[in-house]
C-alpha cells in the first residue's frame, strides 16, 4: 500500500485547536518533512491549495504557501518521492498549468503530478474577482473536463486546438512535454459526479477516511464501479488523521487534549456559522463544534501497533491503493511513523 503525507502548506496543519502544535508554513518546514519522508520510504507528498482561511484565535489557514512553487522547490531537494501540487481551476489557465507541470516534471525527473481542485468555495475566488458565477456550482465538472482535456492534449501532442464551451484555443503549443508524455492526476470530489469525473480522467481518487471503515468500503466501491464503466485503472487514496503514542492511552490523551482546545471561532466560520456567539453557545452546541476541530478527517488514534493494524485493515479494502496521512507535529511525527509504524504494517511488506 502506498503511503503519503498531506504536507503543511497552511499554518497549524489540519487541527483547529489552540492545544495543537502552532506553526507557520515555510519552505524549511516542508523541506524537513520531505527529506524525512523520503528517508523513511514514504511514496508521495501532496500540497493543497488554500486561498482564504478561517480566522479565529489560531488564525487557522490564514497563512498559506503556493502549491506549485513549493513543490518545484521540493522537487529540487528530493530524488525519489512522488510530488503532487494542487490547482484551483478558476485561478489559472490550463495551458499555463500544463507548462508549469512539464517544468516541475523536468526538475523532479518525472516525479510530479497534479491534484485537480474544481473549486467551490466562492469566497476564495471572489476576493480576486475570478469567481465564474453561480452557474459554476452545477457545471464545474464540465468545466474541469475541458480543462484536463487541454492539458492532456498539450502533453501528448504538443498542441491543442480545442474549441469548447469554456475554452477556445487557437493552435496552442507546449514543448518540452513531461517525460512520460503525461503526469498523474488526482481528484477529490466525493459526489457521484465527482467520482465519475475521476473515473474518466484521473489516476487517483482521494476520499475522506472515517472511523467507520464500512463507509470507506462504500466510497471505494463507488469509485471502483465508476472506473469499471470507463475501463480505466483508478486507485483510491484515503485521508486519515494519525495521532500516535507509545500506548493507546497516551495517544488518546493527546487527541483529547487537542480536542479540548478546539478553536470554536474558526470552526464557526468554517461551518458557515460565523455570526454565532461561541461564548454564549450551549454546551451541546460546543461539543458538536469541537468534533469538527480536525475538519472531520477520520482519526486513527493509538499506539504504533494499533495504528499499523488499522492501516492494514484499510489496505485490505477493495480498490484502496494507499493512505495519505495528516499529522500533528509534522517533522517528528513523519519520522516516528516511518520508524515505528511502517515496519509493523503487513501491507508494506
Amino acid at each position: 500500500m502506498d503511503l503519503g503525507i498531506f504536507i503543511p502548506i497552511g499554518n497549524n496543519g489540519w487541527m483547529m485547536s489552540q492545544n495543537a502544535p502552532q506553526y507557520m508554513p515555510s519552505f524549511d518546514l516542508n523541506r524537513t518533512v520531505a527529506e524525512r519522508a523520503e528517508a523513511a520510504g514514504y511514496d508521495f507528498l501532496l500540497s493543497m491549495v488554500k486561498l482564504r482561511g478561517f480566522g479565529g484565535a489560531t488564525e487557522f489557514w490564514d497563512h498559506n504557501l503556493e502549491s506549485f512553487t513549493l513543490m518545484a522547490g521540493l522537487a529540487a531537494v528530493t530524488s525519489k518521492i512522488q510530488l503532487f501540487a494542487s490547482v484551483a481551476l478558476p485561478t489559472l489557465h490550463p495551458a499555463m498549468v500544463a507548462r508549469m507541470a512539464s517544468t516541475i516534471d523536468d526538475i523532479s525527473g518525472g516525479r510530479f503530478g497534479i491534484n485537480i481542485v474544481s473549486g467551490w468555495n466562492q469566497s476564495e475566488y471572489a476576493q480576486m474577482g475570478v469567481w465564474p458565477g453561480d452557474w459554476y456550482y452545477e457545471r464545474r465538472y464540465d468545466y474541469a473536463t475541458e480543462y484536463v482535456t487541454i492539458m492532456k492534449e498539450l502533453w501528448a501532442d504538443g498542441a491543442s486546438d480545442l474549441k469548447g464551451e469554456f475554452f477556445q484555443l487557437d493552435d496552442c503549443r507546449l514543448s518540452p512535454p513531461p517525460k512520460g508524455g503525461s503526469v498523474p492526476l488526482v481528484c477529490a470530489g466525493q459526489s457521484d459526479r465527482g467520482m465519475q469525473f475521476c473515473a474518466e480522467v484521473g489516476d487517483y481518487q482521494f476520499i475522506i477516511g472515517t472511523g467507520d471503515l464500512d463507509v470507506v468500503r462504500t466510497d471505494a466501491a463507488r469509485l471502483v464501479a465508476a472506473a469499471g464503466e470507463t475501463g480505466r485503472d483508478v486507485g483510491v487514496y484515503v485521508l486519515f488523521q494519525i495521532t500516535m503514542g507509545e500506548t493507546d492511552a497516551e495517544a488518546e490523551a493527546r487527541w483529547n487534549h487537542y480536542r479540548d482546545g478546539a478553536d470554536l471561532e474558526a470552526i464557526a466560520f468554517m461551518t458557515g456559522q460565523a455570526s454565532l456567539d461561541t461564548s454564549g453557545a450551549t454546551a451541546e452546541k460546543i461539543t458538536e463544534m469541537k468534533g469538527a476541530f480536525n475538519l472531520n478527517i477520520g482519526p486513527i488514534v493509538g499506539s504504533h501497533a494499533t495504528v499499523a493494524a488499522k492501516l492494514d485493515e484499510v489496505a485490505a479494502i477493495e480498490g484502496i491503493k494507499g493512505v495519505m496521512c495528516v499529522f500533528d507535529d509534522y517533522p517528528s511525527a513523519t519520522a516516528e511513523f516511518g520508524a515505528k509504524v511502517m515496519p509493523l504494517m503487513q501491507s508494506r511488506k
